[in-house]
């Protein structure tokens, strides 16, 4: 993986895809392809609707939609999964970069991707693996919140910490508020984390 020419990034989302448009903006502004040889080499969506696949699609990017809901099982998905993305950057990608990816994936797919597949999780791991992750830092009365950057492995929001981020808990907060909080900071580590991967590469 040390070749320049290798470092392509596939990034997987679901929704708006916030923390994509951090990253392609980061990867622009900073100048990855000229420093490291990286290149954003497209983004994969489960939901054709999501907002993030036309974003990315009015940068230039290439995009692919494959909803999950077509496929009779898991490992259908993921198999079809795993085919657009290596189909993007053959022979395949140096990071796939899950960037509010609601799925959960199979062993299988974690496996073919093993040490290329990082995650970010809203809250301080390992608390609060799983959803719902700001109303349940509310109710358990933090007085800090934050999020993870983390290698994917099999077991859920359970891999190697790559980075995290503590965001303060206000008294008057919401989960909505708290989640605005913490998003801003994940748009600031999220890119910061792919390029010492990069650097490292």
């Amino acid at each position: 993986m040390s070749d320049h020419a290798s470092k392509n990034i596939v990034v997987l989302i679901s929704g708006q895809g916030s923390n994509m448009q951090a990253i392609v903006r980061a990867a622009r502004d900073r100048q990855w392809g000229r420093r490291w040889g990286a290149r954003l080499a497209g983004v994969v969506s489960n939901r054709p609707e999501a907002a993030g696949l036309a974003w990315a699609q009015a940068e230039g990017l290439p995009t692919v939609a494959l909803d999950h809901r077509a496929y009779a099982s898991r490992e259908a998905f993921d198999a079809a999964l795993i085919q657009a993305i290596d189909g993007l950057c053959p022979p395949g990608p140096f990071l796939v970069v899950l960037a509010g990816f609601m799925r959960i994936l199979t062993p299988g797919f974690v496996e073919h991707y093993a040490g290329r597949l990082i995650n970010i999780h809203p809250s301080l791991l390992p608390a609060f693996p799983g959803l719902h992750t700001h109303e349940r830092a509310l109710q358990a009365g933090c007085r800090f919140a934050g999020a993870t950057v983390h290698r994917v492995t099999a077991e859920l929001d359970h891999g190697e910490y790559l980075d995290q981020v503590v965001v303060p808990v206000m008294p008057d907060d919401s989960a909505d508020t708290l989640a605005a909080r913490v998003l801003t900071q994940e748009h600031l580590m999220y890119p910061r984390v792919i390029e010492r991967l990069l650097a490292a590469g």
